[in-house]
């Protein structure tokens, strides 16, 4: 299995720390955020990673570079040009390098324990999304689950992590252009082809300079 990190995104609320810096950079615990996931998809065998880049996107290969030092190898999906095309946008025109098998979607600027899954199985799914509790500042949540099944609208809905795996169908045709992930899944799931697990544990979303703070803080 091949994995995506998204790290294009210009990070506009974490500015002014994103003024000189991408988001996926920043470091919690000592260690930035995108050498947190590469360590995890490498321990679990995911050893080819494909990550978009385009704010200050040249200094994430500076950094990283092939990622040898993670014993991964990274290739890189460059936005410079276009300016950041939103998740949906990126993962489109990075499908060229992510194959026909299923693969793993990880947003750059989430810090988590979640176990990445190598052999993951989506069936006749077209994805399989990783839902986690309502953080504060989400609390109303994104979908709602039954039976691991995604529903949009629901009594009771949990937020999305920016974890999933998809195939390569849930894109077919859509051309390469901005446009956000959330309506492409709520497409799938009006389907009922989305499956989802909620996950109960360790799981930050690091967009604000507040919340990285609040992280560091709990050393």
């Amino acid at each position: 299995m091949k994995a995506m990190i998204l790290a294009a995104g210009r990070g506009e609320r974490m500015r002014p720390l994103t003024d000189h810096m991408p988001k996926p950079l920043l470091e919690v615990r000592g260690k930035p955020l995108l050498v947190w996931h590469m360590q995890k998809l490498s321990a679990c065998g995911i050893k080819e990673i494909i990550i978009n880049i385009a704010h200050l996107g040249y200094k994430i290969p500076e950094l990283l570079g092939d990622g040898s030092l993670w014993d991964v190898h990274i290739t890189y999906s460059d936005e410079q040009q276009e300016g950041a095309l939103e998740s949906g946008g990126g993962i489109i025109k990075a499908l060229p390098l992510l194959g026909d098998e299923t693969f793993l979607v990880v947003n750059g600027d989430v810090f988590c324990d979640y176990d990445f899954e190598s052999d993951f199985d989506l069936g006749d799914d077209l994805a399989h999304l990783i839902l986690v509790p309502n953080p504060n500042h989400n609390p109303h949540g994104d979908f709602g689950i039954i039976n691991s099944r995604l529903l949009a609208d629901a009594e009771e809905k949990y937020t999305f992590s920016g974890i999933g795996y998809y195939s390569h169908k849930l894109f077919e045709g859509l051309s390469i252009e901005k446009q956000a992930l959330a309506p492409i899944l709520r497409k799938a799931i009006a389907k009922d082809k989305i499956g989802g697990t909620l996950w109960e544990k360790i799981w930050h979303d690091i967009g604000t300079p507040e919340r990285l703070r609040e992280i560091n803080l709990q050393m």
